[in-house]
């Protein structure tokens, strides 16, 4: 990783790990078929021009995904993935202070984006569905994202069950984090995010929200992806993904309350705004 990426980096994870302020991570899909903004970054030119815009607006991360983790969503052939994400990534990567991360379950797709420029590999499967994945993140020095997800894409919001979806899910990213650290990821390069909408009920999901906080013992930042997610169109009356501004607004700020370090969302600049108010009353930071 090049030394200016590996600080600014470190800056952010230490922002993150300390709890001085709340990071936005702006989403960028480079995929036909994502539930909220599938094909309109598809093309290179469109995607920089969004991830840039996003940058403009705040972001201090931009998240590339060439894969659909929408519930249903097909696996896609590893050829096509790195087709999508690695000319984006590389100019990415050449602008300066910009974090970029990959959103994969593949090794090899990790692996090419880091030698692309990505600082952070985001995995979905909490690094199960590739066995390489750890030794990849583990030799490169970048930061890794474990997520929780019941099931798969295909399968996840097929009755998914919990003893208790806290605990349950806390002790998984527990077990998931050691596994990090056992494989020799570095501890100050590990975040955890319960995985909001990942095998999950509407009602797990705003358990989760509403008992964040118990997160926090595991003693890593907190990802929190709740953006425009159908749990948000079930509680605003079916609205569709580019009408749930207004709810996901509402999760950031909870979230930002209850102990995240980190917010995952489309809506950079909105998003944005949001996180320097929350902040500005739970943590007394203030960017302005």
């Amino acid at each position: 990783m090049r030394l200016a990426v590996s600080r600014a980096l470190d800056a952010l994870m230490e922002d993150a790990r300390s709890g001085r302020r709340t990071l936005v991570m702006g989403v960028l899909n480079v995929t036909p078929d994502s539930f909220s903004d599938g094909g309109r970054y598809l093309q290179k030119d469109a995607a920089l021009r969004r991830a840039l815009d996003m940058a403009a607006s705040g972001a201090d991360i931009i998240d590339v995904g060439g894969e659909s983790s929408r519930p249903g969503a097909e696996p896609v052939p590893l050829e096509e993935e790195l087709r999508r994400v690695l000319p984006v990534i590389a100019d990415l990567a050449r602008e300066p202070g910009l974090i970029v991360s990959v959103d994969t379950r593949k090794a090899e797709v990790a692996r090419a984006a880091i030698e692309a420029g990505a600082a952070m590999v985001n995995d979905i499967s909490a690094m199960t569905a590739d066995p390489d994945m750890a030794p990849v993140v583990a030799a490169s020095g970048v930061a890794v994202c474990l997520m929780h997800m019941q099931g798969t894409p295909q399968t996840m919001q097929v009755a998914p069950a919990y003893g208790d979806v806290v605990t349950d899910v806390r002790e998984y990213l527990r077990e998931r984090a050691a596994a990090a650290r056992a494989a020799g990821i570095a501890e100050d390069r590990i975040i955890v995010d319960p995985g909001f909408g990942f095998g999950k009920t509407l009602e797990h999901n705003l358990e989760m929200l509403r008992r964040l906080r118990e997160f926090t013992d595991l003693g890593y930042p907190i990802l929190v992806g709740t953006s425009r997610k159908s749990m948000l169109g079930a509680l605003l009356g079916g609205a569709p993904p580019e009408d749930r501004t207004e709810g996901t607004a509402a999760t950031v700020a909870l979230a930002v309350a209850n102990g995240a370090s980190m917010v995952r969302v489309h809506d950079v600049r909105e998003m944005w705004r949001v996180v320097c108010v929350a902040d500005a009353v739970v943590r007394g930071f203030s960017p302005l």
